[in-house]
């Protein structure tokens, strides 16, 4: 996760039900808020962007299952790729569930896609192989077909 995604990141003893939350200071702006001042004329313009966006408070339920286990996993490997990715789905969830718009809808569009592969058991060099023969099926199928067009 990037540096200045979060102003900080504390052990909540409110949470129950959610491994994390993500909230911003008494003073900072809120979601709707930020989605207000996106929408107008300067909207577009990253370094406003940057100044207008609030820095938000990570919360972490560290009695969690998922926080426990992303601790043992960092624990294990600071450098994992798969840790790393699951921090940043966390958080891009955190955010949706806590109201705020994802930055990267392609990059957590495709951390979920994998964590689907994961979950179903699809190993991706399997995958890489079955995408080949399907492509080179049918190119076949379609000379064959142009072959008998000729006949």
């Amino acid at each position: 996760m990037e540096n200045n995604k979060i102003e900080k990141a504390i052990v909540s003893n409110r949470l129950v039900s959610s491994p994390c939350c993500l909230v911003t200071s008494e003073y900072g702006w809120s979601a709707n808020m930020e989605r207000i001042m996106k929408a107008q004329a300067l909207g577009g313009n990253s370094s406003i962007n940057a100044y207008m966006m609030s820095r938000k408070t990570l919360e972490l339920n560290i009695e969690h299952i998922i926080v426990k286990e992303l601790i043992n996993k960092f624990n294990a490997d600071k450098n994992d790729s798969t840790f790393k990715n699951l921090v940043n789905l966390m958080y891009d969830t955190s955010s949706l569930a806590s109201g705020f718009n994802i930055e990267n809808p392609k990059a957590f569009s495709d951390r979920m896609y994998n964590m689907i592969k994961l979950g179903l058991s699809i190993d991706e060099n399997e995958t890489k192989e079955e995408e080949e023969v399907v492509v080179q099926n049918t190119d076949i199928s379609e000379e064959e077909s142009e072959m008998e067009k000729v006949d």
